[in-house]
């Protein structure tokens, strides 16, 4: 086994890959970093002169730290990675595949297209291990290896997937200053934070900024809400269910949701701008209300990407913080369910190349190199979370780590004309009026119908 003096002299003199000094932190320099099992790594994998090619979602700053990232893998191992990144991934590495010319690795932002092509024979099961390897070294690792786990088209299931950089939507942003102002604490159960939305209304405050607006996409944020409360108030497998829809959309299960959603979105006096405010503020423009003086609200359920839309200078830990969406006391045996969304690398063309990048994505160090940029949340129990850039990233990543079960969002795994259409226009309807059975019921009707005609494949990335 090569020593980490050997292995710089070799990235130094790998030829047309990255070597010491490309490398965003230098090996070896800085103790955040497991440089270890990076070294373990390249000692094992010669593959000089070599190439692999991978295609996914990422553009602009996505792509750039993806780069710093696998420029480690270029070092280590002597080879050559070609990166193409397209907003329209879902289109073109569909053409390719059905072509013969897909790229080596294809990155997908939902898993549903990855099992759509697992099924029809395009992409390659991932070694046997990677099963007990998601087990036992991701947080809730039953949970990814679930998800990643699809059908091939021989009827046998496999793990085709490898889940990287995730976005965790189990999150409520408050303004730590408002909070302090009041004398209102954090809520660690959602009785509690029930409790906490009446104070605030009984203290003339409003508790919430609910903004369900998005163009044509208006009605999805609802679908974060309902989803997260489905984890709160029934099994894991309940959820899968509903997913699959192997029970109704209008199952008492979910109507509960639903109605849970409808609890806080659905008092005027719990939202900013009333129950009908809530339906036409853009999601963008939600979160100013959190930050007006006098505030028109104090707290905000949204995803890890909500801060893109903060006012310019805002400083987390300051002007604004978070925390994760309680379970309910009255549930225990759910433990601390998230929800989130995220990418899962599969390989498309089978070659030693491709194998090894998997492979080097289990190490730690393929984690925490992003972890110290930007925009990168993982799983991965090993990671070092001192490697994380800011506090606000690690925050979010402890909660990622300290899950019992994940579950990815379901309006991104139901087929398009459901989770990316019928369910916004049923959570509008829900929120203008509508019941919650009524709403549901539409639902399941027109799943029904698609059912019947045989449209129920997933359409791929409606969101944010």
């Amino acid at each position: 086994m090569r020593n980490l003096t050997l292995l710089c002299a070799a990235m130094i003199l790998g030829s047309g890959t990255a070597n010491a000094q490309d490398l965003l932190f230098p090996p070896g320099e800085d103790d955040r970093f497991s440089w270890q099992s990076y070294e373990e790594f390249a000692a094992n994998n010669d593959l000089t002169g070599q190439s692999v090619a991978i295609a996914g979602p990422w553009t602009a700053e996505d792509e750039v730290t993806f780069r710093r990232v696998f420029e480690y893998f270029e070092a280590a191992t002597g080879a050559t990675v070609v990166f193409a990144g397209s907003d329209s991934f879902e289109q073109q590495i569909v053409i390719d595949t059905s072509s013969g010319s897909p790229p080596d690795i294809a990155v997908f932002p939902q898993p549903g297209l990855a099992r759509q092509l697992a099924g029809q024979g395009l992409l390659t099961p991932l070694p046997e291990d990677t099963a007990d390897w998601l087990r036992e070294n991701y947080a809730a690792g039953e949970s990814w290896v679930d998800l990643v786990t699809f059908e091939g088209p021989g009827g046998q299931s496999h793990v085709y997937g490898f889940p990287y950089k995730i976005d965790v939507k189990s999150l409520v942003f408050y303004s730590p200053e408002n909070f302090a102002a009041m004398g209102y604490e954090i809520p660690h159960t959602m009785e509690e934070l029930k409790a906490l939305t009446q104070r605030i209304a009984d203290d003339g405050g409003v508790a919430w900024c609910i903004g369900l607006g998005a163009g044509s996409a208006t009605g999805w944020p609802a679908t974060d809400w309902v989803e997260d409360l489905m984890l709160r108030v029934n099994a894991p497998e309940v959820y899968d269910q509903w997913v699959a829809h192997e029970i109704p959309f209008n199952d008492p299960r979910v109507v509960a949701a639903i109605e849970e959603f409808g609890w806080f979105v659905k008092t005027d006096a719990y939202v900013d701008g009333g129950a009908g405010g809530a339906g036409w503020i853009d999601h963008r423009d939600s979160p100013t209300g959190l930050f007006s003086i006098p505030p028109r609200c104090f707290m905000m359920h949204q995803a890890s990407f909500i801060g893109s839309f903060f006012p310019p200078q805002t400083e987390f830990g300051r002007d604004v913080d978070f925390f994760y969406m309680p379970p309910y006391e009255s549930h225990p045996e759910l433990g601390r369910p998230v929800l989130g969304a995220g990418t899962t690398f599969a390989i498309t063309r089978d070659t030693p190349v491709a194998q090894a990048f998997l492979q080097f994505l289990r190490t730690p160090l393929a984690h925490e190199i992003w972890m110290a940029q930007t925009g990168f949340l993982t799983p991965l129990t090993s990671a070092n979370l001192d490697a994380y850039g800011d506090p606000t990233l690690r925050g979010m990543g402890e909660i990622l780590v300290n899950a019992d079960t994940f579950r990815f969002d379901a309006s991104d795994l139901m087929p398009g004309a459901i989770g990316a259409a019928a369910f916004w226009t049923g959570m509008i309807d829900f929120v203008a009026g509508d019941t919650a059975e009524e709403a549901a019921t539409m639902i399941e009707q027109t799943w029904t119908s698609l059912a019947r005609t045989g449209g129920t494949e997933p359409v791929e990335g409606a969101e944010e």
